[in-house]
């Protein structure tokens, strides 16, 4: 099971909002295409890498310069922050 944690969804409405403003069609084809990479992990759930020093798993989807941090509990994929690959994380304020 893939559960998206309210912050996550925030990000990845922020994400799709200021896409959606310049080019709609971007703006729907970057939300699949982040929807489909984090449904993948359903087969390979550690297909994320880790980063020493920070918790949780990133997957790194290139094809739209996205990634996402996740960490496995169990069965259950808890989907933590999309964020572009330019942003600065972890957050500092």
């Amino acid at each position: 099971m893939i559960v998206w944690e309210k912050n996550s969804l925030d990000y990845r409405e922020r994400i799709f909002e200021y896409l959606y403003a310049f080019n709609p069609l971007a703006a729907d084809k970057t939300d699949a295409i982040i929807e489909s990479k984090v449904e993948n992990l359903m087969q390979q759930p550690l297909m994320g890498v880790e980063k020493e020093g920070l918790p949780g798993r990133f997957l790194i989807i290139p094809e739209v310069s996205m990634i996402v941090l996740y960490f496995l509990k169990e069965n259950t994929i808890h989907v933590l922050r999309v964020l572009h690959q330019k942003q600065k994380f972890p957050d500092h304020n």
